[in-house]
C-alpha cells in the first residue's frame, strides 16, 4: 500500500462513527446559529429603543430572542451528549479492534516495542482521543457557522465595517494554523518520547524485585529518570517554540482586541455621519461572536496535537501488516506437519532455523531435543503460527499455516508452554479456557489426567477457587493446569515445549503416561531437555543451530554414538538413583 493509498489516520479512527458525529454537527451548527440569533434579537430592540424612526414592539422580538437562547442551549447539550456517547462507543470500539489486531501479530512485534508501548496505544492513546471527538468536532463547528451567521448579518449593515470584523479572526486562525505547522514529524516525536517513559516504567516496576535482588534497582531507576528527563525536555522545547504563537492566536480573538479594531473604524465613520449609532451598537454586540469561537481552539491547541498525534498511532497498529500466520480461510486435510526449507530470524540477521526440513506423521510422538538456543521452541511457535517463517513453508494437513483459518489453526493446535501464564479466575474457567461449554465432569476429568486434581480440590473453594487470590500455583502445578486445558481441548495436534520442565520425576512419570494415552490417533511435538522423558518417542530429531542433524528412534540414536548419545550420557551420569530419590523423600 503506497502513502498515497494509506487512508489517513483520522479516516480509519473516526470512520465508524460518521454519522453520530454529523448528527452533533448538524446539532451544534443549529445551536451557534441560535445563539448569533440572540445577539441579532438584542441588536433589534435596541434598534426599536434607542431610534425614534424605528418604533414598534418590542416583546415579540424579545420572546423570539429568548427562544433563540432555548434552542441554542438544549441544542447545544443534546451535541455534547451526541458526542459524548460517540466518544464512549468509539473508545469500545477501538479498543476491541486493537485487541483483534494484538490478537494477530506475531510474537516479534511484541519484542519489538515492549509492554509500555502496547499499554501507551490501547489505553492512553485511545483516552487521548476523547478532545478530539467530544469537543474538537462541536468547536470547529461553531468556529465556522458563528462567524458565518455573525458576518452575514454584519454585512446587510454595512459590508465594510463586517470585512473588518473578520480581520482578527483571519489573523487568529493564520497564527493557530502557524503553531500547527510541522506538528506531524513533531507528533511522531512526541509519541516516541512517551512510548520510552511508559516501556521505562513498566520495566522499572516488573524488574524492582529482581533488581533490588541483585543490587541493581538504581540502574532501572536512571533509566526511567533518564526517559522522563527527555519527554520533559522534548516538551519544553516544543513548548518553548510555539507558545508566543499559541498566546498571540488566543489574544487576538479577544473580544477586547475584536472590539478595539471595529471600533477604530467604526466610530470616525459614525462621527461622520457615515454610519449610524444604531448599526454601530450592531457591530458592537456581533463583532465578537465573529472571532471569539477560535480563542476556545486556540486554547486547546496541545490537546489537540495530543488527540491527533494517538489518532495516527491507534490507526497505525489497526492498519498494521501483522504477517500472522493463520489469516486465510483454508482448513487442514489430516493433522501431518511438514517443515519445508524452513528459514526464520527474530531481528533480521541472525537466523535461528535454516533450511530446516522435518515431517510429524499423524498418530505419532516426535521429540525435539537439543542444546538451549537451538531453534525448539521456536518450531513450535511456527506450528502455532505464533512466527511466520522468513524462508520455506509450513504446513498443517497439506495447507500452509498462513493460508489457515485462524478459528481451524486453533482448533487443531494444542500448545502447552514452558511459562504458564493462568488467568485471574476460576480454576474451572483457567481449564476450560479453550472450551467454555464444558462441564465440571468434563473439566475434573482432564485435571485427574493431568495429575492436578487432587491439589485443586485441598482447597476449600475447590474448582472455584480464583487463581491469585484464593489459591497460588507453583510453577508444576501450574504447568499440570496447562495440561489438563490442552487435554480437554482435545486438539488433533499437541505440541508440549518442555511440558514437563517443573515436575518432580514421580509427577513427571504419570504425566508422561497422560500424554502417551492422549497421543493415540494425533500428531504430537515433544520439546524436552530430559531425554528420558522421551525415550519412547516414534521419532526423534535432535536440533543443533536451527538444523537437524541426527533423527531415529532412541536406541537407533544411541547407536549412531553422535550427539544424542553424548547427550544422553550426560544425563544419565546426573540422573539420581533410588537410593537418592529415598534419601530425599525422607
Amino acid at each position: 500500500m503506497t502513502d498515497i493509498d494509506r487512508p489517513r489516520p483520522l479516516t480509519t479512527v473516526l470512520g465508524p462513527v460518521r454519522a453520530p458525529l454529523a448528527l452533533a454537527v448538524l446539532l451544534q451548527a443549529l445551536a451557534s446559529a441560535a445563539g448569533v440569533g440572540v445577539l441579532i434579537a438584542m441588536v433589534q430592540i435596541g434598534d426599536r429603543l434607542l431610534s425614534p424612526a424605528a418604533p414598534g414592539r418590542v416583546w415579540p422580538i424579545a420572546l423570539a430572542g429568548m427562544a433563540a437562547a432555548l434552542t441554542a442551549v438544549l441544542l447545544s447539550t443534546a451535541a455534547n451528549v451526541v458526542t459524548h456517547l460517540t466518544d464512549s462507543a468509539l473508545q469500545l470500539r477501538l479498543r476491541r479492534a486493537l485487541a483483534d489486531r494484538l490478537s494477530r501479530v506475531p510474537l516479534t512485534w511484541y519484542a519489538q516495542r515492549g509492554s509500555g508501548q502496547v499499554k501507551k496505544v490501547v489505553h492512553d492513546d485511545v483516552q487521548a482521543m476523547h478532545y478530539l471527538v467530544a469537543h474538537t468536532v462541536l468547536d470547529v463547528t461553531t468556529v465556522v457557522v458563528a462567524p458565518l451567521v455573525a458576518v452575514a448579518y454584519l454585512a446587510s449593515v454595512a459590508w465594510w465595517l463586517a470585512l473588518v470584523c473578520l480581520l482578527p479572526l483571519a489573523v487568529g486562525l493564520g497564527l493557530f494554523r502557524w503553531a500547527m505547522a510541522g506538528a506531524g514529524p513533531k507528533m511522531a516525536a512526541y509519541g516516541q518520547a512517551a512510548r520510552e517513559i511508559n516501556s521505562a516504567a513498566v520495566e522499572f516496576v516488573d524488574g524492582i524485585a529482581v533488581l533490588k535482588t541483585f543490587g541493581q534497582a538504581g540502574v532501572a531507576h536512571r533509566r526511567f529518570r533518564q526517559a522522563a528527563e527527555a519527554f520533559s525536555d522534548f516538551f519544553a522545547r516544543w513548548a518553548a517554540g510555539t507558545t508566543g504563537v499559541t498566546t498571540a492566536s488566543q489574544l487576538v480573538v479577544t473580544a477586547p482586541v475584536v472590539l478595539l479594531i471595529v471600533l477604530s473604524v467604526g466610530v470616525p465613520a459614525a462621527v461622520a455621519g457615515q454610519l449610524a449609532p444604531s448599526a454601530l451598537v450592531a457591530f458592537v454586540l456581533l463583532a465578537p461572536a465573529v472571532a471569539a469561537p477560535a480563542a476556545g481552539i486556540g486554547s486547546r491547541v496541545q490537546a489537540i496535537r495530543t488527540g491527533l498525534g494517538a489518532a495516527a498511532e491507534v490507526a497505525a497498529l489497526i492498519d498494521h501488516e501483522d504477517g500472522q500466520a493463520g489469516a486465510g480461510s483454508g482448513r487442514p486435510d489430516g493433522t501431518s506437519i511438514r517443515f519445508t526449507g524452513v528459514g526464520f530470524s527474530y531481528d533480521g540477521t541472525h537466523r535461528v532455523l535454516d533450511d530446516l526440513d522435518l515431517e510429524l506423521h499423524p498418530g505419532t510422538v516426535t521429540a525435539l531435543v537439543g542444546p538451549s538456543g537451538a531453534g525448539k521452541s521456536t518450531v513450535a511457535r511456527l506450528i502455532a503460527g505464533l512466527h511466520r517463517p522468513t524462508a520455506g513453508q509450513v504446513s498443517i494437513g497439506g495447507v500452509a499455516v498462513q493460508e489457515l483459518d485462524p478459528a481451524a489453526l486453533h482448533r487443531t493446535i494444542g500448545f502447552v508452554l514452558q511459562d504458564v501464564i493462568l488467568l485471574r479466575a476460576s480454576v474451572a474457567k483457567n481449564i476450560a479456557l479453550a472450551r467454555p461449554d464444558a462441564d465440571h465432569a468434563e473439566i475434573e476429568a482432564a485435571a485427574r489426567a493431568a495429575y492436578i486434581h487432587d491439589r485443586i480440590v485441598a482447597e476449600p473453594a475447590g474448582y472455584d477457587a480464583v487463581v491469585g487470590v484464593d489459591v497460588s500455583f507453583s510453577g508444576g502445578e501450574a504447568q499440570r493446569i496447562s495440561i489438563a486445558r490442552a487435554l480437554l481441548a482435545d486438539p488433533p495436534v499437541l505440541v508440549l515445549d518442555e511440558a514437563t520442565a517443573y515436575a518432580d520425576p514421580h509427577a513427571e512419570a504419570a504425566i508422561q503416561r497422560a500424554l502417551s494415552a492422549l497421543a493415540a490417533g494425533r500428531t504430537l511435538l515433544v520439546i524436552a531437555h530430559r531425554l528420558a522423558s522421551v525415550r519412547a518417542a516414534d521419532q526423534i530429531l535432535v536440533l543443533d543451530q536451527g538444523r537437524v542433524v541426527e533423527q531415529g528412534r532412541h536406541h537407533e540414536l544411541l547407536a549412531l554414538d553422535g550427539r544424542y548419545a553424548r547427550m544422553w550420557q550426560a544425563q544419565e551420569t546426573r540422573r539420581p538413583t533410588p537410593a537418592s530419590l529415598a534419601q530425599e523423600s525422607a
